[in-house]
């Protein structure tokens, strides 16, 4: 099936996908502008950008399927790949950010000298 042959539904569902996955990831990309401090800030990028790129994803695994006429497996793969790594890499920076929010504050922190003995 060539890209003239998919259905209408089907090309309506796919750029629907796509549009919404668009705006997802830039609201969650706007968020990491306008956000306080770093915690906040990764919490947008995080959700609107996954929830952005599944969404873009299924548009593809949509398309893919109906071009190949079965299930596109590759594109599954994919999409398990960003659901699983995205959170773990927002994880890890967010353990980056408190362990360098502690180490500041140790460093801003100077304890007093105790001159009694």
């Amino acid at each position: 099936m060539s890209v003239e042959n998919i259905p209408v539904w089907a090309d309506l569902l796919a750029s629907s996908l796509m549009v919404l996955g668009s705006v997802l990831a830039l609201i969650g990309s706007a968020g990491l502008l306008r956000l306080p401090d770093l915690f906040s800030r990764i919490h947008g990028p995080t959700l609107g950008n996954t929830l952005g790129l599944g969404c873009v994803l299924l548009a593809s695994i949509l398309i893919a399927s109906i071009s190949a006429g079965r299930l596109v497996f590759q594109e599954i793969l994919i999409t398990l790949f960003v659901v699983a790594t995205s959170p773990l890499t927002a994880m890890l920076l967010i353990r980056a950010g408190m362990y360098r929010e502690r180490v500041d504050r140790g460093k801003k922190a100077t304890p007093q000298q105790d001159t009694r003995y």
